[in-house]
């Protein structure tokens, strides 16, 4: 793959959506449908380190499934109970059921009314101390001839990279297809720095109606989108770095390693 030419940091706003629309790279980067992405029949098997990157990364291919009819698991690695620390309006345990309610809520505005969800249960922040068991309760959940799509394991996020790593020791072991997609990528990757790995890049395309049930969706997970009146943080995903993810296509990388 390619080499990671500069310090997975996330801060401050990042790239702009308005620059990666610009990027060679993407306009570059070869396009498929749906059909030759998932091709009928097979089960897409999700796997969102937090809740709402099951959305950031592939809400709109969610979407879609539903509209063909298709039944997608999706694996709730942890339940996001730590994205406000310190807070007195979010305590782990209350945010922990506000996730999951808007996880529910989201997946409904993508069509999938009654998901087939498994949690896991793993900490908040502690996916990487867990990442062993991660691949071998996967492995445990993954079907011959499944699809699993979860983060880069160059996304940023000490979780987000972990998962990956977990998922891809899991598809090796099982013997079944991994799709990664940035999340936190488009934030700290740059146009023309090298990092993403385009010579494994699929770009799915999509129709308006997938880019609008996404954003809806997003929408959902008020815990992050809004800001904390009781510490005054910012929100957790602000609306610049959701445009990062609303593009009308879907990227994807087909590389393990």
């Amino acid at each position: 793959m390619d080499t990671v030419a500069r310090s997975r940091h996330i801060a401050g706003a990042g790239t702009t959506a308005a620059a990666w629309r610009q990027a060679s790279e993407l306009a570059m980067a070869p396009s498929t449908t749906l059909d030759r992405l998932v091709p009928p029949g097979i089960r897409v098997v999700v796997v969102a380190p937090h809740p709402d990157d099951e959305i950031l990364a592939c809400g709109a291919l969610l979407y879609m499934l539903a509209q063909r009819g298709d039944a997608p698991l999706v694996v709730a690695v942890t339940d996001g109970e730590a994205s406000h620390p310190g807070s007195p309006d979010w305590p782990p345990m209350r945010l922990r059921a506000q996730r999951i309610q808007e996880t529910g809520a989201a997946l409904a505005c993508l069509g999938l009314a009654q998901p087939h969800i498994e949690r896991l249960g793993i900490a908040d922040g502690g996916v990487t101390a867990a990442e062993s068991m991660l691949a071998a309760r996967l492995g445990a959940l993954l079907r011959p001839g499944d699809l699993v799509i979860t983060t880069w394991h160059h996304d940023g996020h000490p979780d987000h990279e972990a998962t990956a790593r977990a998922c891809a020791a899991a598809a090796r072991e099982r013997q079944v297809c991994l799709l990664q997609a940035p999340v936190w990528g488009w934030h700290w990757s740059a146009p023309g720095d090298g990092a993403m790995p385009w010579t494994h890049a699929r770009k799915l395309q999509l129709p308006i109606d997938a880019v609008e049930r996404k954003r809806a969706a997003l929408a959902c997970f008020t815990s992050q989108v809004e800001g904390d009146a009781s510490t005054g943080a910012a929100p957790i995903l602000p609306a610049f770095a959701m445009e990062r993810v609303l593009h009308p296509f879907e990227l994807f990388f087909d590389c393990h390693d």
